[in-house]
């Protein structure tokens, strides 16, 4: 790991009407190699952060720079390019076309950024297997399960060898098992180097996968704490147990 940030947000705040701010004031710094949790109830701004970090909406003062580059001055044909070259997704509930194969959705970031069909087709196949989910490269989505279908994402999102992995709350949608496969595929990315951010309500998940867990408050920094013991998967630790994060007395859904 080095110390070079990947992600560096200064006095970040986005402001949507008049009333109080989805992001107040955040300033925060991600290391290349790190992995590092983004924890909050509903409405705690963890969306409003993934957004401008994915240059998918600016902020209202501020500045959000990634691997580089000033996201926050990007306008929309430049956050698209920055998207493809340097953000990886995964979401909750896959966001995979129904309507082509496995290896056809892997390779779909590869063909928009340009890619030859033959080189974006070897490089899919790679990932699929590394993945160990090469067998059902000719299968549609529908025909597979939660866990597989998450790791057809995985592979999609590692397609463009992007500098970040962004991670929307990707064991949501999972039974138990296979959501601990996927946390163990994560820590398996960010043990070969890969910088991660996962978004999760679940305080176990990110306890168990992260480097660090930034806790996020009504759109503000609440905590930034460093996990001990994050990423062992060694004897009794199990599966990650799927805990809510606990809300303040009388906080909104």
């Amino acid at each position: 790991m080095t110390n070079a940030p990947v992600i560096d947000l200064v006095d970040t705040t986005k402001r949507y009407d008049d009333g109080p701010p989805a992001l107040a004031g955040v300033t925060l710094s991600v290391a290349s190699g790190e992995c590092v949790a983004i924890l909050g109830h509903s409405g705690s701004g963890k969306s409003t952060l993934l957004n401008l970090i994915a240059g998918l909406d600016r902020p209202s003062s501020g500045t959000v720079t990634v691997n580089g580059t000033r996201v926050d001055r990007l306008g929309e044909a430049g956050s698209a390019k920055y998207r493809r070259a340097s953000i990886g997704m995964i979401f909750q509930f896959f966001n995979l076309l129904d309507d082509l194969t496995v290896l056809d959705n892997v390779m779909v970031p590869a063909q928009l950024a340009g890619m030859g069909k033959g080189e974006a087709r070897r490089r899919a196949v790679e990932l699929l297997g590394s993945l160990g989910i090469e067998r059902h490269a000719r299968a549609y989505p529908q025909r597979l399960s939660g866990g597989q279908r998450q790791r057809v994402a995985v592979a999609r999102a590692l397609m463009n060898k992007p500098a970040l992995l962004l991670a929307d709350e990707p064991t949501g949608a999972l039974d138990s098992n296979s959501a601990e496969g996927v946390r163990r595929l994560l820590l398996d990315l960010n043990g070969e180097g890969q910088t991660i951010l996962l978004v999760t309500h679940d305080v176990q998940l990110a306890a168990s996968t992260a480097h660090r867990t930034i806790e996020l408050v009504d759109g503000a920094v609440e905590r930034d704490v460093v996990n001990s013991g994050s990423g062992s998967s060694g004897s009794g630790a199990g599966p990650a147990a799927r805990t809510p994060l606990t809300r303040p007395a009388g906080a909104a859904g």
